[in-house]
């Protein structure tokens, strides 16, 4: 019965860490992630947004520099994500995402790293 007990205990720890650790801390918060890929020609970009706090985030310009123009975003909900595709003539260094209630990012591109034998992730080589 003291096994099953702590077992029991255990099980309940790591619920309640894993309830906590998925729980946003932020009212206003975003993941922003551009990526860039190039390989065999081509140059493969996109930006991946995500609220990951508590509130919706509200009024959102996306710019991708250079002489292009923002996207715009009027809402996006606790949890939403999209995936946005810069436009021709982006600068390709950085994303700077602004946004209602103190939102101000700045996010240089990343290139994921690339390993022969599993992929990248689902883009080009």
């Amino acid at each position: 019965m003291i096994y099953i007990g702590g077992g029991i205990a255990a099980i309940s720890i790591v619920i309640v860490f894993v309830f906590l650790a998925s729980t946003p801390t932020k009212d206003f918060a975003l993941f922003v992630d551009p990526v860039i890929t190039k390989g065999g020609g081509s140059t493969d970009t996109h930006v991946t947004i995500k609220n990951v706090g508590r509130q919706p985030i509200t009024h959102m310009i996306i710019d991708y520099g250079g002489q292009t123009s923002p996207d715009k975003i009027s809402i996006l909900d606790p949890g939403q994500r999209v995936v946005l595709s810069p436009p021709q003539g982006s600068d390709l260094n950085e994303v700077k995402v602004t946004a209602d209630d103190g939102i101000d990012i700045v996010q240089p591109y990343r290139t994921p790293v690339s390993a022969p034998l599993i992929g990248n992730g689902g883009f080009s080589q």
